[in-house]
């Protein structure tokens, strides 16, 4: 991989590990509704201009609506409200270690609707060793009260690991950043009615809280689907999707780190058992096709 293939793993693998900690932040001072809100709203302000000037939009919104609008509601509508929920019970570290499973959840997906019959044992292997990963954080470090949040997230992991299966089906010839666009514009016009109203008070908030929402929108958002379609561009998309596995190692750091968010045992042991069974449960034969590698990696939006 060239140097400008490196940079922009690094940038991906770090860009996408970021959000959780900055959800964290920004729902300490605004309903979830609006971190959402906001969010789609600044990465459509950046992403729908870029697709209309390329001509883009008309064609894949006459012929793809139905498609894009189940697309839009698993990867985004649907996901980062509950994800912006689930922040206010759990830890942006712990949260994003458990949307780690999106990979082999995926991959069991896949599987069972028949999309992909080289269920090797190694694979199950990963499965396996990932459920575990997260029996492990599940039995050391949540307490009673948490358990909604964890299914706020489960639902996350599904609408995650089921997306990939629309672009994959239904549309394979619309590019990711116009996929993208339509998303966050749909998602900003069906909570703008509940977000809005709220904007009032929520123009007290902090600066860290706006600053929050700002680089969600702004930088794990448009500019990360940029720079993501061109990794895909330079290394290939079985290559691309490596960042995946990165991302929760980045998300725990940073909780620690920036939030003070402790470091459990759970954490300790659960981390590298979901990391390795991702790894495990994504390998491909050589005979994958570039087409459904590139439906795995479109998941990894957080």
């Amino acid at each position: 991989m060239s140097r400008r293939g490196w940079a922009l793993f690094v940038a991906m693998s770090v860009i996408w590990g970021v959000p959780y900690l900055l959800i964290k932040v920004a729902v300490a001072d605004f309903p979830p509704v609006v971190v959402v809100f906001l969010r789609c709203a600044v990465g459509a302000a950046l992403l729908l201009p870029w697709t209309l000037t390329r001509g883009r939009l008309g064609p894949a919104l006459r012929r793809h609506w139905r498609a894009l609008l189940v697309f839009t509601v698993l990867e985004m509508t649907g996901p980062w409200l509950l994800l912006s929920w689930a922040e206010q019970d759990l830890s942006s570290s712990l949260t994003g270690l458990l949307v780690a499973g999106v990979p082999f959840v995926a991959a069991l997906t896949a599987r069972l609707a028949g999309e992909d019959d080289r269920l090797s044992r190694v694979r199950v292997a990963g499965m396996l060793v990932g459920v575990v990963g997260i029996a492990v954080l599940l039995g050391l470090d949540i307490g009673g009260g948490q358990w909604t949040a964890i299914g706020a997230v489960a639902l996350v992991v599904v609408g995650y690991a089921t997306a990939p299966m629309v672009i994959s089906r239904k549309l394979p010839d619309v590019p990711g950043v116009t996929a993208s666009a339509v998303a966050l514009v749909v998602t900003a016009v069906v909570y703008a009615p509940f977000a809005v109203p709220q904007l009032g008070e929520a123009a007290d908030a902090p600066a860290d809280a706006w600053l929050a929402v700002l680089a969600l929108g702004t930088v794990c958002t448009a500019l990360a689907m940029a720079l993501f379609f061109a990794l895909i561009r330079e290394a290939g998309p079985q290559r691309a999707l490596v960042i995946t596995f990165v991302n929760p190692a980045v998300a725990v750091l940073l909780g620690v780190l920036l939030l003070d968010e402790p470091f459990t045992l759970g954490l300790a042991i659960g981390l590298p058992l979901v990391l390795a069974g991702c790894v495990l449960a994504t390998r491909r034969s050589p005979a994958g096709t570039a087409r459904s590698e590139l439906a795995d990696v479109d998941s990894a939006v957080p």
